[in-house]
């Protein structure tokens, strides 16, 4: 018999399990099986699944903001009003504060409300206020920014959550199966055990 045909040809040996199947360790447990299918399938879900629910999540609250932003424009509108009195400056304070203004419609009518001004304006200063189609004061107009905003924040919660829902989910099904394996080796090491024992009292 030659060196090549020899069965103590020198050479590394080949690794163990080398014709085996892939994922056929014999020292895989069936959770561990579990274990690697059920983290498979949540990487799957998790990329396939968050961009189109972050997408879609985010669409839908864009567009909603976007009906609002629609239908606000329409119901209100910007007039110039003159202020009815002064507006006194308070002492270290520098925020706005509301005061009385009067504006004529474009039909004649003479409407007042209240509108916030700056203080120590003085009377009969010209302010711009929003009023709604009853003429009442009313703040402006949400616009495409706040609906896209909406959209991205709206959108950026969505993956958030189905991200750490998944990781929680995960978290959770690995610490019920190493209870599971824990409880195994417990068990099968109070069998053995003895027989361990045995062999140190002989």
């Amino acid at each position: 018999m030659n060196v090549q045909g020899s069965p103590y040809a020198s050479g590394s040996p080949s690794p163990r399990g080398e014709h085996l199947p892939p994922r056929a360790n014999p020292l895989r447990r069936p959770s561990d099986r579990f274990e690697w299918w059920f983290r498979r399938l949540l990487t799957i879900l998790l990329v396939a699944g968050l961009p189109v629910a972050a997408y879609g999540a985010g669409m839908t609250a864009y567009q909603a903001s976007m009906r609002t932003v629609r239908a606000q424009t329409a119901e209100r509108h910007e007039v110039t009003a003159r202020l009815t009195g002064d507006v006194r400056r308070e002492k270290n304070s520098v925020a706005k504060q509301p005061a009385q203004v009067r504006w004529t419609e474009a039909g004649g009518v003479v409407r007042t409300g209240a509108a916030l001004v700056k203080p120590g304006t003085s009377k009969g200063t010209a302010v711009r206020v929003w009023v709604d189609r009853n003429g009442t004061v009313t703040s402006p107009p949400t616009n495409t920014l706040n609906a896209k905003t909406t959209g991205w924040l709206l959108g950026g919660a969505v993956a958030f959550g189905m991200a750490y829902s998944s990781y929680a989910l995960w978290l959770g099904t690995r610490l019920l199966l190493d209870r599971g394996r824990y409880a195994q080796w417990e068990a099968e090491w109070e069998r053995a055990e003895p027989l361990w024992s045995a062999r140190f009292r002989r």
